[in-house]
């Protein structure tokens, strides 16, 4: 089977991001730089990570380092609820910041080196970890930090560990379609208000717009322009949360020319209007 490559998208103003996700969006095989603490709340079925596979259930904790393929597949459904899991996502780049370098999270940092191959965590309860991730998914500024912190405190003192998968060296094919794709993402990040052109994106990687288009949706699952359009919504999202611009000029700073195509792509994307979304903040 096939990667699926993601850029996951983490607000301004956050260096991480903590989601309640349907677990569906997780079943095919895909790889992301970032870190992520994937918690199981509901649904069973079999876990992929790595070349490790084994089944999963409610109260499931792993670990996984950026680049590690991995996909939660759903086999049986819990009577009465929906398959779902709290993810965590933060950036492979966190344990090089000056913070992390303290001699109190050495352990933290032990961990997170670890987590290569997959870390999971086994816990006979787990309801303090399930506390501390729901009221993370709901919180923000300072509360939202320590909220992470939190969950280091909880990983590094949970001595029942399985390390998931063999050591992984990528293949030289596999490392190059990363590559590939990130080039592509920067793009789209860099060029979003001025305006995304499928001819320049193709030539960021020399080729011909069909092949590019081929190319991306099979690497990423989505089609380009469906990438383009998360990434607008994000943006916009991320503004009407966090700021008082006009609704206009939110408009325009994520990407869109037109106000009626912007309310009408956000509301399809989001299920709300962007004015309706923003009261939702208030």
């Amino acid at each position: 089977m096939e990667f699926v490559f993601e850029k996951i998208f983490v607000p301004e103003k956050h260096s991480f991001i903590t989601r309640k996700l349907p677990l569906q969006s997780n079943e095919r095989i895909h790889s992301h730089r970032n870190y992520e603490l994937n918690y199981i709340t509901s649904g069973m079925g079999r876990r992929i990570v790595g070349d490790n596979i084994s089944g999963f259930e409610a109260g499931d904790l792993v670990l996984l380092g950026p680049t590690l393929p991995h996909c939660w597949e759903v086999l049986d459904k819990e009577k009465g609820s929906e398959p779902s899991c709290i993810v965590t996502h933060f950036s492979e780049n966190i344990i090089n910041s000056d913070f992390f370098k303290m001699p109190e999270l050495e352990e933290v940092v032990e961990l997170l080196k670890e987590a290569s191959r997959g870390i999971r965590f086994k816990v006979k309860n787990d309801d303090e970890i399930r506390q501390i991730l729901e009221e993370m998914a709901n919180c923000e500024g300072l509360e939202y930090y320590i909220g992470l912190l939190k969950i280091f405190n909880f990983l590094v003192k949970v001595e029942n560990r399985e390390k998931l998968s063999n050591p992984m060296n990528p293949t030289a094919v596999f490392a190059k379609n990363l590559e590939k794709v990130n080039k592509v993402y920067e793009y789209v990040f860099q060029n979003i208000q001025e305006g995304i052109k499928l001819e320049e994106a193709s030539a960021v990687l020399n080729m011909a717009p069909s092949s590019f288009c081929r190319f991306f949706k099979k690497k990423t699952n989505v089609t380009f322009m469906e990438y383009v359009k998360s990434v607008r919504v994000g943006i916009a999202a991320k503004l009407l949360a966090e700021t008082d611009k006009p609704i206009t000029h939110i408009c325009f700073e994520s990407g869109y020319n037109n106000l009626a195509n912007f309310n009408h792509y956000f509301k399809d994307s989001m299920g709300k209007t962007p004015s309706d979304y923003r009261k939702s903040f208030r």
